[in-house]
């Protein structure tokens, strides 16, 4: 009897927890590329520095 109460019933609504997981993966996505543009930003400011202590010497 519980058996069929069982299947009687729809799917579990999960919408919310689909939601909430592509929240979490596009957060993470935004953060992995802002730190990629922190990254390459120091790293043009480095190869700047190097060049100006290149034209000194």
């Amino acid at each position: 009897m519980n058996l069929l109460l069982l299947l009687q019933e729809g799917p579990a609504e999960t919408t919310d927890y689909m939601i909430l997981g592509f929240v979490v993966i596009f957060g993470a996505m935004l953060a992995y590329v802002i730190s990629l543009w922190v990254r390459r930003r120091n790293l043009l400011k480095d190869i700047e520095l190097l060049e100006q202590l290149e034209e000194q010497e």
